[in-house]
């Protein structure tokens, strides 16, 4: 049975940092060095959460929410959010069935690197 391709969604806003580097940075590098298929990080125009603080884009600072999507296979997804645990500023984590039916990265997702 083919394992199921997912969509992960990280919310988080462009402001959080884990040490000198930005969240969605080192989220974007690592799933570079987890060998995922690829990602997406989508700059939201208004946002709150939990908190109830509205992010948005300022004149003079960045604290616009932001996304991060990756599709990839559910198995390695679930394994690449387990490495995010030492990141204290990610909001909602989030994981979606979804349908590759094109694009360049269909192949990337199928084959089989494990």
């Amino acid at each position: 049975m083919p394992e199921t391709t997912k969509l992960l969604r990280i919310y988080t806003d462009e402001g959080a940092y884990l040490g000198d580097r930005k969240v969605l940075e080192v989220i974007a590098s690592r799933a570079r060095d987890a060998g995922l298929a690829g990602i997406t990080v989508l700059d939201a125009r208004l946002g709150f959460g939990r908190s109830a603080h509205i992010h948005r884009r300022h004149v003079f600072e960045s604290d616009r929410a932001v996304v991060i999507e990756i599709v990839e296979k559910e198995q390695r997804l679930r394994t690449f959010v387990d490495g995010l645990a030492d990141i204290p500023d990610i909001g909602l984590i989030t994981l979606e069935k979804v349908e590759v039916i094109g694009g360049r990265g269909q192949k990337t997702i199928a084959e089989d690197r494990e």
